[in-house]
């Protein structure tokens, strides 16, 4: 079965979440803390392999305005690098708000300050590929 992968690439860390086989939910997997783009894009191709991913999604933060930041720019450059070792489809996703959505979840849910702070990333990661596989559907 083939699985999308979600990706919100962070400086620190990278949020992981990946598809059910029928492509229709979004389950946060990891966070990866960021060490090297060797690393990073290793540990990756590992999930990958794991999970039969056939194309990945990664969250692209871009300002209110629709333009493209310093941060932005970051994801975008991780994008080159990782288009070099994986033969994948890449799409980037509108990210706006969605680490604010993941916050918001996950303060309704009770989960304290600390706790939060280590998986809003793969919650945000989740929101992403969610999102994406929505707009599919439709």
């Amino acid at each position: 079965m083939e699985r999308i992968m979600g990706l919100d690439v962070g400086d620190k860390t990278i949020g992981v979440a990946i598809s059910d086989p029928l492509l229709i939910t979004a389950q946060s997997l990891q966070t990866i803390k960021r060490e090297n783009y060797k690393k990073d894009i290793d540990t990756l191709i590992d999930i990958i392999n794991k999970y039969n991913i056939k194309k990945i999604v990664v969250g692209i933060p871009k300002n209110m305005n629709n333009t493209i930041g310093p941060q932005g720019e970051k994801v975008l450059n991780f994008v080159e690098k990782l288009k070099n070792k994986v033969n994948l489809d890449i799409v980037l996703e509108d990210e706006r708000l969605t680490t604010v959505q993941a916050e918001k979840l996950l303060i309704k849910s009770d989960v304290k300050r600390k706790n939060r702070k280590k998986i809003i990333d793969k919650v945000a990661a989740t929101y992403i590929l969610q999102s994406y596989l929505d707009r599919m559907r439709r």
